[in-house]
């Protein structure tokens, strides 16, 4: 969840403000060299030849390549670049946080229409997509919503902001959905950014850079009251570490994002540390989630100890649940390897800016395939049935073999892409602006929502203009 990046080459996106340091030990981790889109132990498979953007075709069970008309975007050009974080939805609505200030919303007929929202609007999922009222008017950015309560009656906003429809909070607020009011029963006060907030079974889950929350030392993830924001012992997991080698930048411990498993038992949580539940773990790890507390399974991988560019230390950015919660599937940056040299890319190991296949098995597990690239990020990864959608600032798809160039049997794939479930190699292409980076996917009953920014005036989704910060390709 999550911004800093260079263009067009590559050098990684902060997701966060505060940087704290901490003494820990460097695990190490061997990986044979992947090539893209193949099994982690099996021969290379020939890149399959795909539509460019102008005719992009859909394979079976995937969304279509044409956007929806009407939704709601950011302006093309502004002073600062603007950003959708995350998109979710509750109900009859779609709920957008990030960092901007006017959304373009559109008449039935497609007439623009210039509103005023700071970091947070709503709008209606189904066409004509209208922009509502609703507009809590928080003063920072905002990097997460959950939406729940009776008839999603509640949202909670967790980012770096002090105030939100006039009343004093700190990074956590919760929020009537139908006025934008506080809801001052319940505390929100973190001394540190919140950049992950996820409802589950009456608690707020809350991940980010703070050591303490409403009024308790917490130290990054917290399981917090959904009525009153008060912390319990349901994540008491001793989050802790960040890396250490040489030359590496400084990267505080943190929880950056985390994603629920469709059967509501397991969640996948993304970060910055190096021990969690007492158990090693870098990068990501999986809970159980029990009725009164969550542990840590056995579930974890080699290629998450092998590190990336020194400048990139927290790499594994987002991961996705396959529909039948026997797969995970991860997206993320680093560039190239630790000690790797783009003059050697036959010999690239790890994970660095790559899509990668996992079975959720709760062992320690093998990639089943790893798709690369070619030195561009991702930061946003969907699983649907056949295909698994990622989303960054990359400009190919299966790029083994190339490092800010189209390697033998890369495809062009700005923006986003549709890999194989089964291959990992690109079977959907309807391209995107590239920008900062799709900084989030939300694949829904009707389609796929794509929540992006405005960086050099980025507006193109599925060769259309008019999609900046918002896209919709429908099933």
């Amino acid at each position: 969840m999550p911004l800093l990046r260079n263009l067009p080459g590559h050098r990684g996106r902060l997701s966060a403000r505060g940087v704290a340091l901490a003494s820990t030990t460097l695990i190490a981790g061997a990986l044979a060299p992947l090539a893209a889109g193949v099994p982690f132990a099996g021969p290379a498979l020939a890149a399959t030849a795909t539509t460019t953007a102008t005719g992009c075709a859909s394979p079976a069970g995937a969304v279509s390549c044409s956007p929806k008309t009407l939704t709601p975007s950011l302006p093309v050009s502004t002073s600062k670049t603007e950003q959708v974080r995350q998109l979710v939805q509750c109900g009859s609505r779609m709920y957008a946080v990030g960092t901007f200030s006017q959304i373009i919303g559109r008449t039935p007929t497609g007439q623009a229409v210039t509103l005023s929202r700071n970091n947070v609007f709503s709008f209606d999922a189904a066409r004509p997509y209208t922009v509502n009222s609703w507009n809590p008017d928080v003063n920072g950015e905002v990097n997460s919503i959950a939406i729940g309560g009776t008839n999603c009656s509640t949202a909670y906003l967790g980012g770096s902001f002090t105030k939100v429809h006039g009343t004093t909070v700190h990074n956590l607020a919760a929020v009537s959905t139908s006025t934008g009011a506080v809801q001052t029963k319940f505390r929100g006060d973190a001394n540190n950014t919140v950049l992950t907030v996820l409802l589950h079974d009456g608690r707020l889950l809350t991940g980010g850079y703070f050591t303490a929350i409403n009024g308790q030392n917490r130290r990054f993830y917290a399981g917090l009251s959904s009525s009153t924001g008060a912390p319990d012992s349901y994540l008491s997991l001793n989050i802790s570490g960040n890396y250490q080698f040489p030359g590496v930048a400084q990267n505080g411990t943190r929880v950056a994002n985390q994603q629920l498993s469709h059967n509501g038992t397991r969640l996948l949580v993304e970060g910055d540390f190096t021990s969690v539940g007492g158990k090693s773990r870098q990068q990501i790890f999986m809970l159980s989630l029990g009725k009164s507390s969550a542990t840590v399974t056995g579930w974890t991988s080699a290629g998450f100890y092998q590190h990336c560019v020194v400048n990139e230390p927290f790499y594994v950015r987002a991961a996705a649940w396959g529909p039948a919660d026997a797969a995970v599937y991860i997206a993320d940056t680093g560039y190239h390897q630790y000690g790797g040299s783009i003059a050697k890319i036959s010999e690239r190991t790890g994970l660095c800016d790559a899509t990668a296949k996992f079975p959720a098995t709760q062992a320690t597990v093998k990639p089943n395939w790893v798709s690369y690239t070619g030195c561009d990020s991702l930061y946003s990864v969907a699983a649907g049935t056949g295909t698994v959608y990622v989303g960054g600032h990359e400009r190919w798809a299966n790029n083994p073999d190339g490092c800010d160039a189209a390697g033998p049997g890369a495809v062009s794939a700005p923006g986003m892409a549709g890999l194989s479930e089964a291959s990992g190699k690109l079977d959907f292409n309807p391209t995107r602006s590239r920008g900062l980076g799709a900084d989030d996917m939300l694949l829904t009953s009707a389609g796929l929502w794509i929540a992006s920014d405005n960086f050099q005036d980025s507006d193109k989704c599925g060769g259309v203009s008019g999609r900046a910060g918002i896209c919709f390709l429908p099933n």
